[in-house]
């Protein structure tokens, strides 16, 4: 699968967003090394701490399904559901994919007009893992 229909397929997702707080609609497309891709939107909530993001929505979709290996993961998001500029995985979602993923695991993230690519170790160096315990 190329960065392009995994973006896609992350634009798709962005419809399921649950987002009536702040209106970012964010969906985010997991690629397993099987290749089954897992979908994930984000899901706001009344009280602001339960909200979960759309790539940690992903992710529990394939590790429930028993999906421990993965290849690549798509995210986008916008206002209102138009893709308005880049949204990057938050440090939360940055360290639940650190769990399933090395440094040079791809990350690709559709703005409007491009894709920028980058690795989970661009996105956070030094990470906290189990390495280290």
């Amino acid at each position: 699968m190329t960065k392009e229909e995994l973006c896609n397929l992350a634009k798709q997702a962005m419809q399921n967003s649950y987002s009536p707080y702040s209106s970012c609609r964010v969906g985010a497309a997991l690629l397993a090394e099987n290749g089954k891709v897992y979908l994930g939107a984000n899901i706001e909530n009344a009280s602001f701490s339960p909200t979960i993001c759309a790539e940690r929505s992903a992710f529990a979709a394939a590790v429930s399904a028993g999906e421990r290996k993965f290849a690549a993961l798509a995210v986008t998001g916008g206002k209102d559901g138009e893709i308005n500029g880049a949204f990057y995985p938050c440090g939360v979602c940055r360290q639940v994919i650190s769990e399933f993923c090395a440094d040079d695991f791809p990350i690709y993230v559709l703005t409007k007009g491009e894709i920028i690519s980058l690795t989970l170790g661009d996105l956070l160096p030094h990470s906290f893992s189990n390495e280290v315990m």
